[in-house]
């Protein structure tokens, strides 16, 4: 260490200042405007040192926000895809049910294309459509190729039915299947279920097993659990437990969650704990969600291992009203991802308190900013008066404005006005103008012009 670095042990100060503060002493004005200089000096260095600790800390949270927002974009671009997938997959399924053949046999080309999860699905539907057209060869072609691609499918099954199908037709265009022949069709079975349960289950069991339209198959599953007789209960857990192609097994499981039951219920629980489809589990939970069962969403989204799916059981939670229930997961709950999907499900069934109470409590700055966001979906109607607590006691800047931004989220011009005219920090002031600007209420508009006057 250089003499000039030196400080003196007992007071820690440099000791080329203290020699020259020293030297200065029998001058007493100097010493006065030399001492002075020398503090100052010390206080814009410590003041220097405060700010660049300060600008560091900023930077590591920027760094962590902008993380987050690269891992946010990567699961947003996987959630739209999902969603194309989902939404190819719904159009075809819809133009087969209007007949609309050609259509149908485009949108799931362009699935298979995507050769995402439900492609040996699209390549089934695709050559049922072309067989309906008449493109025999192309169908054949489709099918050899879902069961080249695919061996292991579940939907190999249905494929072969439709194959044979293909291969025993004459080679013409044959007239697409009449739907008041189905309706009728379905009457029937419904009077043989009603007077021969046994009977009428077997035929719609084939019915299920045959290659008929995904229309008739799904009338067939409806008429079995309307019936509700232990004969078609059989069946259709059998279906819901994977003994079919998989599109029939969620429509079971749908089903089952809209008819309900101790039966249903237990082939729901049984189905979850065995199988490890992702898709399936999502269907079992959408059906609890369907039947009212808070217990069995409540046993999954504490047990559920995987990330997406527990995130599921608690949206699903949310939407069954299960305030208590969601209460105890975030009582026990340490991570705060889900921490943030489970105030999104409070959210979803409107407990606004329990909002509050986490926006005015959380030590997590992030869950109490998505808390007020969350205040300010809900509307005006209730609590009132929660915001403007919050913002009155607030001291972190980035949640005074998270309020703002709920307030015009409300369109509450009301509150954005007397933040605007009470707030001292010119900042936040300025924020709330400019909601206000774009707001196009007559308050906001009478302030805006008070400003330019």
């Amino acid at each position: 260490m250089s003499f000039g670095e030196q400080r003196n042990p007992r007071t820690g100060v440099c000791l080329a200042a203290t020699l020259l503060l020293t030297s200065l002493a029998a001058r007493p004005v100097f010493a006065r405007e030399a001492s002075g200089r020398l503090f100052a000096a010390w206080q814009e260095q410590d003041n220097n040192r405060e700010q660049e600790r300060l600008d560091r800390e900023q930077e590591a949270r920027d760094r962590e926000h902008e993380k987050r927002d690269r891992e946010q974009e990567v699961r947003d671009r996987e959630q739209e895809r999902a969603e194309r997938l989902e939404e190819l997959y719904d159009d075809g399924r819809e133009a087969l049910d209007e007949d609309h053949f050609e259509q149908a046999a485009h949108k799931f080309a362009e699935l298979v294309q995507m050769n995402g999860p439900q492609t040996d699905a699209a390549l089934y539907w695709k050559a049922y459509a072309e067989n309906k057209q008449g493109k025999k060869e192309a169908a054949l072609s489709s099918i050899a190729d879902l069961k080249r691609r695919f061996p292991q499918s579940r939907w190999k099954k249905d494929a072969e039915a439709l194959e044979i199908e293909t291969r025993q037709s004459s080679g013409q265009t044959p007239n697409p299947e009449a739907v008041a022949d189905e309706d009728l069709k379905m009457l029937a079975l419904q009077g043989v279920m009603n007077n021969d349960p046994v009977r009428g289950a077997q035929i719609l069991a084939n019915k299920l097993n045959g290659p008929g339209s995904p229309k008739e198959k799904s009338k067939a599953l409806f008429v079995l659990a309307q019936s509700g007789t232990p004969e078609a209960m059989d069946i259709l857990g059998k279906v819901a437990l994977g003994q079919s192609n998989p599109e029939l097994q969620r429509e079971a499981v749908k089903y089952l969650g809209m008819f309900g039951g101790k039966r249903s219920r237990a082939t729901l629980q049984q189905l979850y704990s065995s199988t490890s489809d992702e898709g399936v589990k999502r269907a079992v939970l959408r059906s609890y969600m369907i039947s009212g069962d808070r217990e069995s969403l409540l046993a999954a989204a504490r047990s559920e291992k995987n990330d997406s799916l527990k995130r599921e059981a608690i949206r699903q939670l949310g939407l069954t009203g299960g305030e208590s229930e969601l209460q105890q997961l975030y009582q026990a709950e340490a991570s705060p991802e889900v921490k943030r999907e489970l105030l999104q499900a409070f959210f979803l069934a409107g407990d606004s308190a329990k909002l509050v109470q986490v926006a005015q409590n959380e030590k997590d700055v992030e869950l109490r900013r998505t808390a007020i966001h969350n205040l300010g979906l809900m509307g005006t109607g209730r609590d009132a008066n929660a915001l403007q607590t919050i913002y009155a006691k607030e001291t972190d800047r980035s949640l005074k404005e998270e309020v703002l931004n709920a307030y015009f989220l409300q369109g509450n011009a009301t509150a954005l006005v007397a933040i605007a005219r009470a707030e001292k920090d010119p900042a936040l002031k300025r924020r709330a103008v400019e909601k206000l600007s774009v707001m196009g209420s007559k308050e906001a508009t009478d302030y805006l012009m008070e400003l330019l006057k």
